[in-house]
């Protein structure tokens, strides 16, 4: 997987994370440090763009929950503690909606996991980056 950054305005500075490729068990680690690295520069709304993302595994899936909690300023389950954070993603998820990570263009694979595993209730997904742009409130 790659991972470019770009920043865009709306009402208020958001930064786009472009990912391109399979975010699975052998790059999710990359994507919550970048995520983090992010988070201590002071960015505090996240886009996630996947118009360029093929695939998404149970890695990524858990990936995107541990940058959905660094963005809330949670500290997120340790990677060491297996099945308890997954349990953690369940609660998590009927929390409602993410206000500061926010994902667009999944293509209609990735859509569907995200769907199946009801991250649709716990990320807004966009089809257009000028509309999830500018949802930053």
């Amino acid at each position: 997987m790659e991972i470019s950054i770009s920043q865009d305005q709306g009402a208020f500075p958001v930064t786009v994370m472009h990912l391109q490729g399979k975010l699975d068990g052998s790059n999710y680690e990359t994507l919550i440090a970048e995520a983090q690295k992010q988070y201590d520069a002071g960015v505090r709304n996240l886009l996630l763009d996947f118009s360029q993302l093929d695939f998404l595994s149970s890695a990524g899936l858990s990936a995107l929950h541990t940058v959905a909690l660094l963005f809330r300023g949670q500290k997120p389950a340790e990677r060491e503690e297996g099945w308890a954070a997954f349990r953690s993603m369940d609660r998590d998820r009927q929390s409602g909606l993410q206000e500061h990570v926010k994902l667009v263009n999944p293509n209609a694979d990735v859509r569907r996991i995200l769907e199946t595993v009801g991250f649709d209730a716990f990320f807004q997904v966009f089809n257009d980056i000028h509309q999830a742009v500018g949802s930053f409130q």
